[in-house]
């Protein structure tokens, strides 16, 4: 009995020597595949402050628009302001509102006229800058700027909290939080889009931000490091072990697994900047039921928020309009493309998308043919040449515009 006894007690030294090492090797500074693990699903994103409204200023208002300061995070240690528009509807209702967050691109600002947009459509709109600037320029306190330069710098783990994409992160969030607050805002109807890189910001938020009820990001995806305009040019300049921790900490595809709430992916078949093939495999990390596909043949790429699937997908969550079409479960039989709709249309326009080229996606050159509709069914007979890349769409009469997956058939 006693040699069974001193058996357990030895055993059970033995594992509780082995959980102190484990939490010992966690814990280590240098230890980044351990630090990775013990990163909550808010990333870097999980300090309190960010979920609270942020301290506000006010300034002058023209037509529907109001300009602003909130309180960003701290640089350097010193404190920052982010400069946005506020929008808001001529007439009011004497319910609460549904909102929009509105996130920019590289290059780009807040725009007054993107937030002019939203409010003319019955939101509150905000419409923030993320580069440090203010409405005449570079703010004395402002953020990081935007370049690729400060994008894709090396660092650390300790020095994560002053890259670019922490600080706009930070700032969506802070002015979500700010937007939520005001009174006339209803808290549980807000959504938000980006476009570009702030698509890319949208894939991460998305992911990171469940008080949002709807998410569109345009442009914008994870897997960077695979295939994207950056892999061989700012991310490859990186140190390595600075470029494997930028994926890690802020590629979207560490994010989009939890997303939960309805996301609309819109892109073009050649975008410069996010490949299908990337897009692809960001989208389908989204839980099925919230995923939703816009991918059109050579839709340019800018700052452009008049895509008409984008209100018409934002307004059948917030304002509980009309659901859109969803084409899902594509599939190839008997020399045709087909797929499921999630209710009968008769669309302006049905069409098989597709090219037979290889190589570079940006390259691809892209055809289309009509697509037929029977029910909740669209199908089309494909080409016969072989490999192919293909997808189905439907424009509906407000020209909204979606898509189902590309699906790509190998040569046999």
């Amino acid at each position: 009995m006693r040699n069974r006894s001193n058996r357990y007690n030895n055993d059970l030294l033995c594992v509780s020597r082995v959980l102190v090492l484990l939490v010992l090797v966690a814990l280590v500074p240098g230890c980044i595949t351990a630090r990775r693990e013990q990163t909550p699903s808010t990333g870097l994103w999980s300090r309190p402050e960010l979920w609270s409204p942020p301290k506000a200023s006010w300034g002058s208002s023209t037509g529907l628009v109001q300009e602003l300061y909130y309180e960003g995070e701290p640089l350097n240690g010193k404190p920052t302001r982010v400069f946005a528009y506020l929008g808001r509807p001529s007439n009011p209702s004497h319910s609460k509102l549904p909102a929009m967050v509105l996130v920019h691109g590289g290059g780009g600002k807040a725009f007054s006229a993107w937030a002019e947009h939203w409010a003319r459509q019955g939101y509150v709109a905000l419409a923030m800058d993320l580069s440090g600037n203010g409405p005449n320029g570079r703010l004395p306190d402002g953020g990081p700027d935007q370049s690729d330069q400060v994008k894709f710098q090396n660092f650390t783990f300790t020095t994560a909290t002053g890259m670019w994409t922490y600080h706009a992160v930070a700032a969506v969030l802070r002015g979500h939080s700010l937007l939520r607050s005001l009174p006339e805002v209803d808290p549980d109807r807000v959504g938000f889009t980006g476009i570009s890189w702030g698509g890319y910001l949208t894939c991460i938020i998305a992911g990171v931000d469940h008080r949002f009820k709807v998410a569109v990001p345009v442009y914008g995806c994870g897997f960077l490091g695979d295939n994207s305009v950056w892999t061989d040019k700012s991310l490859a300049q990186m140190k390595p072990e600075a470029r494997e921790l930028w994926l890690k900490l802020f590629d979207p595809s560490q994010y989009l697994s939890n997303v939960h709430c309805p996301i609309l992916f819109v892109n073009g078949t050649t975008d410069f900047a996010y490949p299908l093939d990337s897009y692809q495999k960001s989208y389908r990390l989204v839980p099925s039921k919230f995923r939703h596909i816009s991918v059109a043949v050579n839709r340019p790429h800018g700052h452009i928020w008049t895509f008409p699937e984008v209100d018409v997908f934002v307004a059948s969550v917030l304002k509980s309009e009309p659901a859109p079409v969803r084409i899902d479960a594509v599939g190839e039989k008997a020399g045709r493309l087909s797929a499921k709709l999630n209710l009968a249309v008769r669309p302006k326009k049905a069409e098989l998308c597709y090219t037979t080229n290889t190589g570079v996606w940006q390259k691809r050159m892209w055809q289309t043919i009509p697509a037929q509709i029977k029910g909740k069914e669209i199908s089309a007979k494909l080409p016969k040449e072989r490999p192919l890349v293909a997808f189905l769409s439907i424009t509906d009469n407000e020209n909204a515009y979606f898509s189902s997956e590309h699906v790509e058939l190998p040569t046999k």
